[in-house]
């Protein structure tokens, strides 16, 4: 059994929930679904909630008999003694800001984006890629991590060693076999342990990131680590507002669509590498802003 809330998101976002669950109370669902239709529905909220706030609530096996993950800015999930619980945070940029609303402050950048003046500096941010043995981190396991930085183009690459067997199409889509990692990969917990203090507290760039973090929270929760705190930024949904003509969003079709060569695709490092030049043409043309 599940139970989300929802406050502030699309009405298709709303739409698509009621296909698995009950809409008991405005912005509450009930629903009764496996694991993968689970994890399915939070990458699918986490896809499209926008400025919203979704938390999820599901049965565990733990102390207290069910596990929960948030969206929300001023919470934070927790493991206290394999307890999850969840931790108000106290910050000034929480506080409600004067003056125009969001909306209001994203009309007035895309009218007055030609009076931009060139050469202005970036903010510093990183771009990451995982690859995986599947879609979902309750079945799956990542098996490596790419991430560039924009400031000085640092990269991080790491194999990952996994207990399970690679499935052969994952094998021969990303050309890593168990071998491979039995050879060149590292344990997990050292791995995100590397990845957290390379990324530090710069903003997180991917393309479909909601399943980049998905797995990261999953991964960052297995070894009793708290979940990275950074910004996440998904270049996907801006795509699709931007590009509504093409003929699907996969990311070796928009990078076509962009002149980006990304000469080995579905490599964690090569796949960040090609989503940093997606990311940096998007700024320039004013479609993104860190």
């Amino acid at each position: 059994m599940i139970v989300i809330t929802l406050s502030k998101v699309p009405t298709s976002l709303r739409g698509d929930l009621t296909k698995w669950c009950q809409e008991i109370q405005t912005g509450v669902y009930v629903g009764n679904v496996n694991v993968k239709i689970r994890e399915l529905l939070w990458s699918r909220i986490l896809e499209n909630i926008g400025n919203g706030e979704a938390t999820i609530v599901w049965n565990a096996r733990n102390e207290i008999g069910y596990d929960f993950k948030t969206t929300r800015k001023d919470h934070k999930v927790v493991d206290f003694d394999g307890i999850p619980l969840m931790m108000s945070i106290q910050s000034e940029n929480l506080a409600v800001p004067y003056g125009f609303s969001l909306a209001a402050k994203r009309q007035k950048a895309r009218k007055f984006t030609h009076l931009a003046v060139t050469g202005k500096k970036r903010a510093n941010f990183v771009s990451i890629d995982l690859e995986t043995t599947g879609l979902y981190p309750a079945n799956s396991d990542i098996i490596s991590i790419g991430a560039v930085k924009s400031e000085k183009r640092d990269t991080f690459y790491k194999l990952i060693k996994i207990q399970t067997s690679i499935p052969d199409k994952i094998v021969k889509l990303t050309g890593i076999s168990n071998s491979v990692l039995q050879e060149k990969g590292e344990n997990l917990d050292t791995v995100l342990e590397e990845f957290a203090t390379f990324v530090g507290e710069e903003p997180l760039v991917g393309y479909n990131i909601a399943f980049d973090s998905n797995f990261l929270d999953d991964a960052f929760h297995k070894t009793g680590r708290d979940a990275l705190k950074n910004r996440f930024i998904d270049l996907l949904p801006i795509i699709k507002k931007k590009d509504i003509f093409l003929a699907n969003y996969h990311l070796e079709t928009v990078l076509q669509n962009y002149g980006i060569e990304n000469q080995q695709p579905h490599n964690a490092l090569s796949d960040a590498r090609a989503t940093m030049a997606l990311a940096e043409k998007m700024i320039d043309m004013g479609y993104l802003r860190i």
